[in-house]
């Protein structure tokens, strides 16, 4: 019986085509399969990571500022595919509370999402106004006032923080040169008040989508500046307002706020 050998530089050649071609394109999607995506959300102060309570930070008043609490709602999130296919996640899954001090808090996984390729996220910068009149025995995890959402609730309000912001600042007037804000008002639900509820929509970097697929886990990296409370369609001086809680002057803090978040990358 006549045996044959391939060289060692077929065979490398052979090896080559073979994995192009099997990589070339993808394998047909089965529109019925979910999978999961997670989401790290990282804050940052200007060009720099943020770090609590020791390091100096300027704000577009040419206000030096020390952070000793950032904290905020992410809610109502839809994934958005490259064919404009909106992908809204059930909202009794869709409350997360992002805190500085916690880096567990700063990942989660949302599951059961449809497979395709993604390249934008739209969500909500705090709680809606129906989650915030539903009665309390309905809110639970980060959104029961008196243990994962503790401090993030007004109980004479009735109503949660979206955000909130605390620091030291040389130039505010209050004890201890600090500064207070937080953020809320749901705009009311029978006499309408100040609404500071915000969305936002970030796309991907150019070329980057999150490819939702069964056996792979994308994840989006979303950063979060804290600069931007002070700077964008109005600048904040913390000497003109070291408090800002439930006044005209945290829609403007609302306003600066909800662009203060865009995705830095997406690994697949």
């Amino acid at each position: 019986m006549k045996q044959f050998f391939l060289s060692p530089s077929i065979l490398a050649t052979a090896f080559v085509l073979l994995t192009f071609s099997s990589c070339k394109k993808d394998d047909p999607i089965n529109q019925n399969e979910k999978s999961s995506i997670s989401f790290e959300f990282d804050n940052i102060a200007g060009s720099g990571d943020l770090v609590l309570n020791t390091t100096d930070y300027t704000n577009a008043a040419g206000e030096t500022f020390k952070v000793t609490k950032f904290d905020y709602y992410v809610s109502n999130i839809e994934l958005i595919k490259t064919d404009g296919t909106v992908y809204t996640v059930p909202q009794n899954d869709s409350y997360f509370l992002i805190k500085e001090d916690n880096a567990a808090s700063q990942k989660f996984t949302i599951s059961n999402i449809p497979v395709g390729d993604y390249n934008k996220v739209r969500f909500v910068i705090g709680v809606d106004s129906v989650r915030n009149t539903l009665d309390v025995s309905q809110r639970t995890g980060v959104l029961d006032p008196a243990a994962g959402g503790l401090g993030m609730y007004w109980s004479w309000n009735s109503g949660y923080i979206f955000v909130k912001l605390e620091g030291t600042s040389p130039v505010s007037t209050r004890p201890g040169n600090a500064f207070q804000y937080h953020i809320g008002g749901f705009g009311g639900m029978t006499a309408p008040t100040i609404n500071n509820i915000r969305q936002t929509t970030l796309d991907f970097p150019t070329g980057s989508t999150a490819r939702v697929r069964v056996g792979m886990l994308p994840e989006i990296h979303v950063l979060a500046d804290v600069q931007k409370m002070f700077h964008g369609t109005t600048n904040i001086s913390i000497a003109a307002a070291p408090v800002v809680m439930f006044t005209a002057a945290s829609v403007n803090v609302a306003n600066n706020y909800k662009n203060m978040f865009f995705v830095d990358h997406v690994h697949n």
